[in-house]
Parts: structure tokens; C-alpha cells; sequence
């Protein structure tokens, strides 16, 4: 059976298959990994920063290729791929930087006297599935600290972008990492359960869907292994004023267009108090309806196709049950009639409880604007959601912005900002959106061994 398989998502055609792992290579898979962390392990923490520094600059060197692969595999603008592998070196380069100082052992005061400090320490074999969105920036943020730490991995990645996890593997080996430090594996959701349940694994990180991340946490807490969730988002775009309209509705466009739409960060819901909502909404409908997408491999592109058709199917399906129940469309709406899974660029407004687009995550270049005539209702709506990842407030007044950031329910807030990324920034959300955190200092702190070492007086 194959489940992994390279479909251009601009043309539609197939290029390339691979089969699932056989049970004879899951073993090895297992093995591998679990006798690997033996060694690496006690590799002395400036010889895992050396690797690890090796991996930022492998990326750096390759950026023209990588950036083609992942275009190529889930139709991500040319420009905006390699400005995913510009960030993806620069975590791993953080780490092997910052790495060696995060595990320095923290003392402890005690009031019994002696002495007592506690050390950081890897646990083991984990398991990661990663999804298409990011193909390397979603690994890099759960590999380049754990790996640093001492651990070992085995990453399963989405069906849709194999190549672009075989690239991953081979540039973890052409840094020098030891064999079955860092194991590409082609595992099913059976696979998966055996492996999560495996003793020789102790946790599991999970970048994905409600459903995936219910199912991972699961056979995780069954079994008793630690788990980290980053699930889906549906990130409110808070206006609460502006000097410069022009340049807010210009940065929620591109908070909403980036990747297609098709990022758990993206900005989706756009709270825009009723003195600004006319005009915010008649600027942002002719920006996005501007926007002509087009082939991800040429360098002008800034929209590329949905990843698959199945991703456009859905997205419509929620926008039609939006406008069948009373909401307006201003733009879009359709898929472009031509080959490849193109979506137009779409603005729905007077959307209302009970709508899927209402509570549902849009992933795709769909926005929803709604009109509140407050500050509390803005944060009222704004929390309203099942979902609890990121947000942005704009306005002149940055303490008020910050007053509103303060008050909601999300692990991430921008202040005049769409989301963004960085090394040195913590990942993460709550509610349905997830549990844990990645990438600065939280990273290494979640798959580890926190252990005390006392010697009393």
C-alpha cells in the first residue's frame, strides 16, 4: 500500500510514490533509534552544538533547492519557501548556540543547608508527526532542541511531502549525526499507536488536527508517555483603531494570505470595531481581490494553490454553508477553473453562531470580518472560540493594545503584528489548540528529565 506520495498540487500530477514501512522496518526503525541514544546521549554537549551548527549551515547552502522541493510538493510560493528555510537555520543555529547554556545545571537554595541543583537530562527515543503546512520549519522547531538535548527521534511526516522528508533525513546525516540519532520513517496510524506504545519510545509531539492530536493523546496518556500538542487555530485580527489604515488592512492581507492561508497562526477572524469596519472592509475585500494566484515556482507568485483538492473542497464547503445561512461573500468563493487546486481568494462578513466558518478553522485564503461595537465585545467574540493559539491587536495606542492582549484566552499575542515565527520566541497554545510549548528555552524543557541532585549537609 502507499500512502506517501509527491501530487504537484499546481498541475496535479503525480510524481513520485513511497511505500509504508514494513514491520521488519518499524523494528529497525526502533532499534536504531533507541540504541542511538545510548551514545549520543553522552556526546559531550559542544559536539551535539557542532552538529547542530552544521545542520543551520547545510540548510543555508541548499536554500535554492529545498525551497523548490516544498513548492513543489504543497504549493508554497518560491519567495515564502525560502524564507521558511532562512528561519529553519536560523533555530537550528540558535540552538547550537543557546543549546549548551539552557542544560546548565540550576542550583537550588535550601533552607535545610547542604546542597541540592537540578539537571536536565534527555529521557529518550520520541516519536514526532509533523504535518505539510511547513514541512521543515514544523521539524525544526521540535528537532533542533531535542536533538541538542540528547534525545533521539524518529519523525514521521505528512503523507503529501516525502521528498521533503528524505531531504530532512539526509541533511541530518550530512551534518554528521550518528545513524539512528535522526530516523525518517514511513509509518501508518497503526504504526503509529504501536510505536507511541513501544517502552523504547518516551513521548510524542504532534503538529496537526484536533482529531490526530485527540487520537496521539490517547495512546499517549495510555501508555504514559509525555506528549506535546500544536493544533489547530483560529487566530483573531483585533482593529481597534488605526492612524494608519491602509498599512493595518496591508499586514492583515498578508496575515491572512501567507502560505495560503494554510497556517494554524494565520490571522482568520478580523474584529474590527464598527467607526473602522466599512472602510476596513471595503479595503481588505479589493486587496485580496487583487490578489491573482499563480505558479509557486515563479519568484512574483505570492499566492499558490491549496495544497490539494481535497483542501479546496473543504474550504468551499465552508464558505457555501456560510452563504446558504445568511452570510455575505464580498469576494471568492470559487476554486479557478484551471489545472491545479487554485482557490480564489475569499471575504465573508455577517457571519453568525451556528455557521461552520463561525467556529470552524478556515484553512485556506478565507477571511471573516466581523463589526463590534466595543472593547469588551471584541475580546467577548475573540474568546468565544474553541481554539486558544494566537491573535493581534492594532491600534495607535500600543498600552491599550496590551490591556487587550492581556485579556485573551491565547498562548501568542502580536501587538500591531500578524503572528510571526522566531528562534528565540515560545510556540504554542490552549484549549483546542494544543498543550506545551516549543522553540526558545521552553523547547528544551519539555521532553526532559528535570533531575534533583542533593547532597545534604
Amino acid at each position: 500500500m502507499t500512502a506517501y506520495k509527491t501530487v504537484n498540487p499546481a498541475t496535479g500530477e503525480t510524481l513520485k510514490e513511497f511505500p509504508i514501512a514494513t514491520a521488519e522496518e518499524m523494528e529497525q526503525s526502533l532499534a536504531s533509534s533507541h540504541a542511538a541514544f545510548r551514545s549520543w546521549r553522552s556526546t559531550p554537549v559542544e559536539d551535539r552544538a557542532t552538529v547542530i551548527g552544521r545542520v543551520a549551515e547545510i540548510y543555508t547552502e541548499r536554500t535554492e533547492e529545498l525551497a523548490r522541493l516544498i513548492a513543489t510538493e504543497m504549493g508554497k510560493p518560491l519567495a515564502q519557501a525560502k524564507g521558511e528555510v532562512k528561519l529553519v537555520a536560523s533555530i537550528y543555529a540558535y540552538y547550537a548556540a543557546e543549546g549548551p547554556g539552557f542544560l546548565t545545571d540550576e542550583p537550588l537554595a535550601v533552607a535545610s543547608g547542604g546542597d541540592a541543583f537540578v539537571r536536565t537530562s534527555p529521557i529518550g527515543s520520541l516519536l514526532g508527526i509533523m504535518p505539510w503546512n511547513y514541512p521543515y520549519y514544523q521539524v525544526a522547531r521540535f528537532a533542533a532542541p531535542n536533538l541538542m538535548l540528547g534525545n533521539t527521534i524518529m519523525l514521521k511526516h505528512a503523507g503529501n511531502c516525502p521528498q521533503s522528508a528524505v531531504a530532512i533525513e539526509q541533511i541530518f546525516k550530512d551534518a554528521g549525526l550518528p545513524e539512528g540519532a535522526y530516523v525518517n520513517v514511513f509509518f501508518d496510524n497503526d504504526q503509529v499507536a504501536e510505536v507511541i506504545a513501544d517502552p523504547r519510545v518516551q513521548g510524542v509531539s504532534l503538529t496537526g488536527s484536533e482529531r490526530a492530536g485527540a487520537a496521539v493523546g490517547e495512546v499517549a496518556g495510555r501508555n504514559l508517555k509525555k506528549f506535546v500538542l500544536e493544533l489547530g487555530g483560529s487566530d483573531p485580527f483585533i482593529v481597534l483603531d488605526a492612524d494608519d489604515l491602509d498599512a493595518t488592512v496591508k499586514a492583515a492581507v498578508n496575515g491572512r494570505i501567507t502560505n495560503g492561508g494554510q497556517a494554524c497562526t494565520a490571522s482568520k477572524r478580523f474584529i474590527v470595531l464598527e467607526d473602522l469596519y466599512e472602510p476596513f472592509v471595503e479595503k481588505f475585500t479589493a486587496r485580496m481581490a487583487a490578489i491573482t494566484p499563480g505558479d509557486p515556482l515563479l519568484a512574483e507568485t505570492k499566492l499558490g494553490p491549496l495544497s490539494s483538492q481535497r483542501a479546496v473542497d473543504d474550504l468551499i464547503e465552508q464558505i457555501q454553508d456560510a452563504v446558504d445561512n445568511g452570510a455575505t461573500l464580498r469576494t471568492g468563493g470559487h476554486q479557478i477553473e484551471r489545472a491545479g487546486s487554485f482557490m480564489e481568494p475569499t471575504v465573508l462578513t455577517d457571519v453568525t453562531p451556528g455557521m461552520r466558518a463561525f467556529s470552524e478553522e478556515l484553512f485556506g485564503p478565507a477571511a471573516v470580518i466581523y463589526k463590534v461595537a466595543s472593547v469588551e465585545e471584541a475580546i467577548e467574540l475573540a474568546n468565544g472560540s474553541p481554539y486558544g493559539l494566537g491573535g493581534a491587536v492594532f491600534s495607535a495606542d500600543v498600552e491599550k493594545a496590551r490591556d487587550v492582549a492581556d485579556r485573551l484566552d491565547t498562548g501568542m499575542v502580536f501587538i500591531n503584528s500578524a503572528a510571526e515565527s522566531q528562534a528565540d520566541l515560545p510556540f504554542g497554545g490552549v484549549k483546542r489548540s494544543g498543550v506545551g510549548r516549543e522553540l526558545a528555552h521552553f523547547g528544551m524543557n519539555e521532553f526532559v528529565n528535570k533531575k534533583l541532585i542533593r547532597t545534604p549537609r
